[in-house]
């Protein structure tokens, strides 16, 4: 069996390929048209990695084999056994990265969906507190901050998808010792629909490590 390969944002890259290779296959009959829309969402897949062995290329060329929707999700669910799993985090792990939350609340972690996230997020309703932790080289990136609902849909800055936002606030240290700023961005109210339609990880992380500094 293959060593994992694939991030949970190169899944949703392969899913949103395959999903549009079937709207082709419902509407489109020239086989001309539809060799090319397989082509097109081979390429787009493979280019979604920085690079792949031939094994691991030769699995995600296979997406331009099938014909039918039940043959192309059977091959979507088969993939499930190359992704790389977010790090599974402990508690302690977790308070760690936010020693100042004395009274921090976490997440359900028996509940995570490993092979579907990207970054890890949860709410302290009761504060309107947003938690976010990411592993970035090696390494795992906590930052906390004020979330708010804006009852308006609009483009997440982590996903780029059209959903319903949040403002999410993070306070930030300014150019004195004793100077604080705040940088924020809108981003989806929905946690697991986020992480299913993240296809970049480059937005997240800039927002991350620009508030790390």
């Amino acid at each position: 069996m293959q060593t994992p390969f694939i991030q949970n944002h190169q899944l949703n890259v392969i899913h949103k390929q395959a999903d549009f290779l079937l709207k082709t296959m419902r509407t489109v009959a020239d086989r001309k048209v539809l060799e090319t829309v397989k082509g097109t969402a081979v390429i787009n897949a493979i280019d979604a990695f920085d690079q792949l062995t031939t094994e691991q290329k030769n699995l995600l060329e296979q997406m331009s084999k099938y014909e039918a929707a039940y043959e192309l999700q059977s091959y979507l669910d088969e993939l499930e056994a190359h992704v790389i799993p977010f790090p599974e985090v402990t508690v302690k792990q977790i308070q760690k990265l936010f020693p100042k939350s004395k009274k921090l609340k976490t997440p359900d972690l028996a509940s995570v969906d490993y092979k579907r996230t990207t970054y890890l997020r949860w709410m302290d309703v009761a504060t309107n507190r947003l938690y976010i932790v990411y592993p970035y080289q090696g390494q795992l990136l906590g930052i906390e901050g004020q979330m708010t609902s804006t009852n308006k849909n609009g483009f997440c800055m982590f996903c780029n998808r059209h959903r319903e936002l949040g403002f999410f606030n993070v306070k930030t240290r300014g150019s004195g010792p004793d100077q604080f700023a705040s940088a924020g961005q809108y981003i989806c109210i929905d946690d697991e629909a986020c992480n299913h339609s993240i296809t970049d990880t480059a937005p997240l992380e800039r927002f991350l490590l620009a508030i790390g500094k």
